[in-house]
């Protein structure tokens, strides 16, 4: 469901490690063009008012975000993030007896006084440079006080509890010191409204739309949800190598063996102090989440390899490669609505998803692989200025150069796949943008239509500034 959430069988019973959405781009914030912002997005479909314990992220797991910037379908740099769980076990003495409560904060919270707050959600970020598991591993720090130590804030449980809750989380978002990188950058981790836009329901009951109609006809589904993420904005010089283009993706890895334990750990109330969790995981670290360019799990990976996919590196994806050249999602459009399917191979998305563009999206090596791939190169598009259609609405800045919040991907990605780009020349020269053909048709297939799902993002629900995804929805919009 949504641009990757809940959209392969195993996963759908790991929420916190399901990832959600990758945005990569040249951030747009005035004096901050020369760095890159990447955001990698968990723990799909939060209702807001989902207590009490709302939503953590996994304090076994690893949450990576990886960058190639040599085009050997390799990492050469990881952002690993590690969380830990701290509870207080706060108590209220109830005719003598101290009773734990059943809540992660008993009174109001601010940036500034946690002293009401039951639950707190740490986390550490790692750089690796080289291979994610053996490589060179160095500490992000706070720029100011190097502290490693980094906080969560609560998630938005209404406005009792949180009164202003933007001011709030603004007391989370670090300037940090990062490894062999001159200028600091910024991180923010924590809850935010869900960016993606989707008509949902109807687009996975067998398309049941206009996909020719007008942009706006219908309502996103998911516009009452909020997600979790992990924010990063980092000097682009730190993330190239060298070269213009990267890029990236997001992963999510949990121990291979889980035992639950039968007496999870309690409380001197109730006798069982010795128990110590809930599980016990242990062995090597397991990729369990994959995401870069949105939907391809959802929409391009066939059901029997969706789980195979998540499990994969971009390294090995010519196992995939016929789920591009042969995509099903055309011919099921053509069934459905007559309309005809671009011939095959499909060399344009091959060019566009797993080699890059040349001269536009194109790594120094070419190793066909999926993963999203940003020009940085390009300058960045002002707020105000932005197109949703990214490329395909004339803004080079947007996907499937990088993917902004604003980008409107189901349209982009289902006007893609029906042949829009077929042909195409992104350069209009002989100096490289050459999408490629579709089989034996070299030009637009079905007139250039702009397919979509009647669904349209608005800037308003965006921020313009780090780290651009909205304040998250309250859980109860108390007076």
């Amino acid at each position: 469901m949504a641009s990757s959430h809940r959209e392969a069988p195993f996963i759908t019973g790991m929420p916190k490690v399901d990832g959600t959405d990758f945005y990569m781009f040249r951030s747009y914030e005035s004096g901050r063009e020369d760095y890159v912002t990447l955001i990698a997005n968990y723990l799909p479909l939060q209702d807001a008012y989902g207590g009490p314990n709302y939503f953590a992220l996994d304090d076994k797991a690893v949450y990576e975000i990886h960058i190639d910037n040599d085009g050997d379908a390799r990492e050469d740099l990881t952002y690993q993030f590690h969380f830990n769980r701290n509870s207080k076990d706060a108590t209220v003495d109830v005719d003598g007896k101290d009773v734990p409560v059943p809540l992660i904060n008993i009174g109001p919270v601010t940036g500034n006084d946690s002293s009401n707050q039951n639950v707190q959600q740490t986390f550490t970020v790692k750089l690796i440079e080289g291979d994610r598991r053996k490589g060179h591993a160095m500490n992000l720090t706070q720029a100011g006080s190097g502290s490693q130590v980094f906080v969560k804030p609560l998630d938005n449980i209404g406005n009792k509890s949180i009164s202003d809750y933007a001011t709030y989380a603004d007391n989370f978002i670090y300037d940090v010191t990062i490894p062999d990188c001159p200028k600091p950058g910024r991180l923010f981790v924590g809850q935010r409204k869900d960016g993606f836009v989707v008509n949902l329901g109807e687009v996975f009951d067998l398309v049941n739309l206009n996909p020719l109609g007008a942009r706006d006809s219908r309502s996103n589904a998911i516009g009452d949800k909020n997600v979790t993420s992990l924010a990063l904005e980092v000097p682009s010089s730190c993330l190239t190598g060298g070269n213009s283009v990267i890029g990236g993706w997001t992963t999510a890895s949990v121990r291979q063996a889980r035992i639950l334990n039968p007496a999870p750990q309690g409380s001197a109330l109730t006798g069982s102090t010795k128990a110590k969790g809930a599980s016990v995981e242990g062995g090597a670290y397991t990729q369990v989440s994959r995401l870069g360019n949105p939907l391809v799990n959802e929409v391009v990976i066939g059901l029997p390899d969706k789980d195979r996919f998540n499990a994969s590196e971009p390294k090995d994806d010519t196992q995939f490669a016929s789920y591009v050249t042969n995509p099903s999602l055309p011919a099921l459009v053509q069934v459905l609505f007559n309309v005809p399917a671009p011939h095959t191979p499909r060399n344009d998305l091959v060019t566009v998803f797993l080699t890059g563009v040349p001269g536009v999206t194109q790594l120094p090596t070419v190793t066909a692989s999926e993963m999203l791939r940003l020009n940085t190169a390009i300058p960045a598009t002002a707020a105000g200025s932005q197109s949703d259609l990214g490329v395909a609405g004339g803004d080079f800045a947007g996907f499937p150069n990088g993917r902004r919040p604003i980008d409107d991907v189901v349209d982009i990605a289902l006007t893609a796949a029906e042949g829009y780009l077929c042909g195409a020349d992104l350069n209009g020269s002989d100096a490289g943008g050459e999408i490629g053909s579709c089989g034996d048709q070299d030009s637009q297939v079905n007139g250039g239509a702009i397919v979509n799902d009647g669904a349209k993002p608005d800037p308003a629900d965006y921020l313009t500034t780090f780290p651009y995804l909205n304040t998250p929805l309250p859980g109860a919009n108390n007076p």
